[in-house]
C-alpha cells in the first residue's frame, strides 16, 4: 500500500525504493546479514560462504551478488543498506566505499562530494 503523498512511480536513476515488496524479496539476505552482528557468524561465513548462504536460503540472484561482492546487486535483490553494512564490513568496505559504489564515484570522489555538501 502506498503512503499518502509519496509517489512510488517517480524515477530516481540508480535508486531502489526499499518498501514492503523489497523487504519480502530480501528477507533471507537481510536475515543472513543481521547474523553478522556476531563474530562467530562472520567467521563461519568467511570459512564457507556457500554453506552459509545455503543455511539462510538465499536465492540465485542473492548468491551471485554475494559472490561478486556487488552491493548494488544486493540492494536490487532486496538487501537493506543497514543490514548490508554488516556484509560490507567483513570485506573492510566503509560507508563511504558503499556510497561511492551507489553513486558511481570512487571513495575519494564520494568523500569530496560529501564535503562539498556541508
Amino acid at each position: 500500500m502506498d503512503q499518502p503523498g509519496f509517489d512510488y512511480h517517480i524515477d530516481i536513476p540508480g535508486t531502489t525504493i526499499f518498501d514492503g515488496k523489497q523487504a519480502m524479496k530480501g528477507y533471507a539476505l537481510n536475515k543472513m546479514c543481521y547474523s553478522f552482528n556476531k563474530k562467530e557468524n562472520r567467521d563461519a561465513f568467511v570459512a564457507d560462504e556457500e554453506a552459509y548462504m545455503e543455511k539462510y536460503g538465499l536465492n540465485d540472484q542473492q548468491k551471485k551478488a554475494v559472490r561478486d561482492r556487488d552491493i548494488l546487486g544486493l540492494i536490487d535483490a532486496g538487501g537493506n543498506i543497514y543490514y548490508l553494512a554488516k556484509f560490507a564490513g567483513i570485506f573492510k568496505l566503509s560507508v563511504q566505499d558503499v556510497g561511492g559504489l551507489q553513486t558511481g564515484r570512487t571513495t575519494e570522489e564520494f568523500k569530496e562530494f560529501l564535503k562539498s555538501q556541508a
